[in-house]
């Protein structure tokens, strides 16, 4: 088995770097989507910063029925449930975007087996750390 290990070391280091037009293509596409999260965030933002009167859209001072403060309740409650999402993406992004600008010759390979992450799927999920095998493993022991 040692052996077998050692084999796949050696295919990891001879294994070529991503072209530089591929490694600009996902750069972009990380910028893109990085962009994209910043102002969904920033009206996540919005949202937490209107007073109660504000978010309803009523602006008058007359207290709320109980029904009324239920709901806004629930809806600032997913508003922040989006807002986390968002921050947890966005926070893939930048890991993402820090692997890509400090080793590019290893941008794009699994972190588990080292193998190459299909174009298609890097195209898909930019961040993506691992090939669609490694990920279906990680999926299957979580069940």
């Amino acid at each position: 088995m040692a052996s077998s290990a050692g084999a796949n070391a050696g295919a990891k280091k001879s294994a070529k770097p991503m072209s530089k037009k591929h490694l600009a293509h996902f750069e972009k596409r990380l910028l893109e989507e990085r962009a994209r999260v910043i102002k969904e965030l920033g009206h996540h933002g919005e949202t937490f910063g209107a007073s109660a009167q504000e978010s309803d859209g009523d602006l008058s001072t007359y207290s709320f029925h109980m029904a009324d403060q239920g709901t806004d309740a629930m809806e600032r409650e997913k508003a922040f449930l989006f807002a986390s999402q968002e921050g947890r993406f966005l926070w893939h992004i930048d890991e993402a975007l820090r692997r890509l600008y400090k080793s590019p010759e290893t941008f794009g390979r699994c972190h588990n087996c080292g193998e190459e992450i299909a174009f298609e799927r890097l195209d898909a999920l930019p961040h993506a750390r691992y090939c669609i095998a490694c990920k279906q493993r990680e999926e299957d022991g979580k069940k």
